[in-house]
């Protein structure tokens, strides 16, 4: 729970009664490895924290799944349509490894933004951190080469190319598999 705390703090400051109000609403669920947690063309009713664990969100391209977002310990996992439109989402996200998760339903979300205003906020600026992450990873693929791209995320998070298949990495950044072994073998 400590990573959830630490996210929730970071997001928006709230005050010791509002973070228990808001802890109180969310629930810890253990689900398994290739799970999904989000399922394109629904519309999700929850949100959730990573607290341990690994998942990625992808695209069922023509002829394959796209991996466009790698998430763990600390992350949000969340469909952008369901959660601010109302929605069917565009992504599926699977778990890579047995996790668990905090699990915060959209509706008591709604009910606290409704009541009190730093909830309203903290809700603003989560929104706000998870569409900055997005515009990031959007740019970086427009103006990054694929080795730089890579470089960032061996840079930036370690531990995640560490616990995650090279083939998801590999859609990660837009690249054949074979590229990518070649990426590796230059920043060795």
């Amino acid at each position: 729970m400590q990573q959830i705390l630490k996210k929730i703090k970071s997001i928006y400051p709230l005050n010791e009664e509002q973070l228990d109000q808001l802890l109180g609403l969310m629930q810890r669920v253990e689900i398994a490895k290739n799970d999904l947690v989000i399922r394109a063309g629904r519309i999700e009713q929850s949100l959730f924290f990573i607290e341990k664990g690994i998942a990625r969100g992808y695209f069922e391209g023509r002829d394959n799944q796209i991996t466009f977002w790698l998430g763990m310990e600390g992350d949000v996992v969340l469909s952008y349509n369901s959660y601010i439109k109302g929605l069917p989402g565009y992504e599926s996200i699977e778990l890579l490894e047995n996790s668990v998760l905090y699990e915060i339903r959209t509706a008591a979300l709604e009910s606290l933004y409704r009541q009190d205003a730093a909830f309203a906020n903290w809700g603003r600026k989560l929104a706000e951190q998870e569409l900055i992450k997005s515009e990031t990873c959007f740019i970086g693929r427009l103006f990054r080469t694929a080795a730089e791209r890579y470089g960032d995320l061996l840079r930036e998070n370690p531990a995640l190319i560490q616990r995650i298949q090279l083939g998801y990495i590999a859609s990660y950044l837009g690249v054949t598999q074979v590229t990518l072994s070649r990426i590796r073998a230059e920043l060795r």
